[in-house]
Parts: C-alpha cells; sequence; structure tokens
C-alpha cells in the first residue's frame, strides 16, 4: 500500500471530523487514510480500475468509505453544502474549484496540492494546463482563510503547491 500523503497526514490535526470528499481519488490512499481517521469518506475517480482498487484497500484496511467513478471534467457536480473536508491531491481542473468551494459547508476545510509549472523540469507531467503557475492556488482560495500553504521543490524530485483552507 501507498502511504497517504506526507502533506494531509501532517495536517490532519486541522481538519474537521465529518463528511469528506477525495477528489481524483487514484489508487485511494487518502481517502482510506481519512476513513481509518474517522471522516466519512467519499471518493471520485475517473478510472473503474482505481474506484475497484480504492474498495479493494478500504476492505483490506477494515475501513468503510464511498467510491465511484465520474468524470470530473465531464457532467460531475459536487453536492452544494454537503462536505466538512474537500480533498484533492495531483490533479487540476480548473472549472472545479467554484464547485468545490460550493461543496464546502462554512467552516470545512479544503487541503489541494498538485503540481506547479516548475514540474515540467522533472519530466512530468508535460500538458502545461495541468500545471499551476505561481501563487495561482493561493489566489484560487484568495476568498478562503489559509492555515497552511507551501509552494516550490520538494525532496529535489517535484515542483508542487500545497493548500488548506477554511472556508469562511
Amino acid at each position: 500500500m501507498l502511504n497517504p500523503s506526507q502533506f494531509l497526514v501532517d495536517n490532519i490535526d486541522l481538519l474537521p471530523k465529518g463528511r469528506a470528499l477525495d477528489i481524483a481519488m487514484g489508487n485511494g490512499r487518502n481517502s482510506v487514510y481519512l476513513a481509518g481517521m474517522g471522516l466519512e469518506v467519499e471518493g471520485v475517480d475517473i478510472s473503474p480500475e482505481a474506484v475497484r482498487s480504492t474498495l479493494e484497500l478500504s476492505r483490506k484496511s477494515d475501513v468503510n468509505l464511498r467510491a465511484l467513478v465520474a468524470d470530473l471534467e465531464g457532467n460531475y457536480h459536487i453536492e452544494k453544502g454537503a462536505y466538512d473536508v474537500i480533498i484533492c491531491f495531483n490533479y487540476l481542473h480548473r472549472p472545479l474549484i467554484p464547485w468545490i468551494k460550493d461543496g464546502l459547508r462554512t467552516g470545512a476545510m479544503v487541503v489541494y496540492e498538485t503540481f506547479i509549472v516548475d514540474q515540467a523540469r522533472f519530466g512530468k507531467p508535460k500538458n502545461p494546463d495541468h500545471l499551476l503557475k505561481h501563487n495561482e492556488l493561493l489566489d484560487m482560495f484568495r476568498d478562503f482563510r489559509c492555515l497552511r500553504y507551501r509552494e516550490g521543490i520538494i525532496e529535489n524530485r517535484k515542483a508542487i503547491a500545497g493548500i488548506i483552507a477554511e472556508k469562511i
């Protein structure tokens, strides 16, 4: 099993308990972690294989969560005011940002971490539309209260920006 994101683990104490959504959950490492920490987790990914893998990992980890296949760039919509926590790692689709904001209750938290423009020098991803510009993530959530923010080259192998912010 892959470990959950270190950014998530390091900041778990900031997050409220309750209902959580993991956008573009991939193998489910962060979904399973949140479920193990007592949150009611839903995960979404476009890949049926990723959803199967997540559900298998949740069974092996003895946690309950809900996982579904959905096209985040298609007709998927986040339920308004439904979540206490929304997380997204290693995925960027800018039109989702307003949906993420609307999906959070007042006092709820967003945890978002993905690649920035410097990532191109490490060889992936190649599509610049999938890379944040410098300070873009901070600007996207400027109407939230920022609790943690980092941006730059991490472990000399990836260029990322990460934020934890509270909807006010």
